[in-house]
């Protein structure tokens, strides 16, 4: 939980300073909703830690989940770049694994995006990248009541999509956005061992915008 609130911190308040400051002048913001789908990829490079350092193990296969989120945005004086905060959740539990029963993760991302778009007045189209947090948890599942740990770790944001404006205040959008980084559960198996992974994900979602 420390390690949590420090890396959420280390997140939040350098973004919470800039939109203060940049508040100041005009700009266009923005609030939206968000839901879709989490294609998961496989959890690669599996590793063992603490009483399990010397051992590795085949990929584990994730299973596709749904995504659902929201996300703060900012441009300066209506440009073509801007700022997002963007947040989701989504349950790629991974499945099992031959005859090792599957375990329950939830994956919850927080991350800060740099924005390229074309500033239309109906159609906008975008890009962009950013870091952030993976903060996930696995719990036991039905079939393995054995498991249960947390982990905060780095994160890395490519995206992009399409915003359209039915009225001049609010707008639909679609987005792909694909998310790397690393998960380390050192104590999923008492009294000691974890294991550790590398994670990648390819979010498609649907939203609804609304711009002040």
């Amino acid at each position: 939980m420390v390690n949590t609130s420090r890396w959420l911190m280390r997140i939040l308040l350098p973004v919470l300073l800039c939109l203060i400051y940049i508040g100041r002048s005009e700009a266009e913001w923005y609030v939206a909703g968000q839901v879709g789908a989490n294609f998961a990829d496989r959890l690669t490079d599996i590793q063992g830690t603490g009483n399990l350092q010397s051992l590795s193990s085949p990929d584990f296969d994730l299973q596709n989940a749904v995504v659902y989120g929201g996300k703060l945005g900012y441009f300066p004086n209506n440009s073509s770049f801007g700022i997002e905060v963007d947040a989701s959740n989504s349950t790629p539990h991974i499945k099992n694994l031959g005859d090792v029963p599957g375990i329950h993760m939830r994956v919850t991302t927080v991350g800060i995006n740099l924005l390229l778009r074309y500033p239309g007045q109906t159609f906008q189209p975008y890009v962009g990248l950013g870091g952030g947090a993976l903060i996930a948890r696995i719990d036991d599942s039905p079939a393995n009541r054995s498991v249960s740990d947390s982990d905060v770790g780095p994160a890395f944001n490519l995206l992009t999509g399409i915003r359209a404006f039915v009225t001049p205040y609010v707008a639909v959008f679609s987005e792909y956005k694909y998310t790397q980084g690393t998960l380390s559960f050192d104590r999923a198996f008492p009294p000691g061992g974890g294991f550790s992974g590398d994670y990648r994900a390819q979010y498609l979602v649907v939203g609804v915008s609304y711009h002040f």
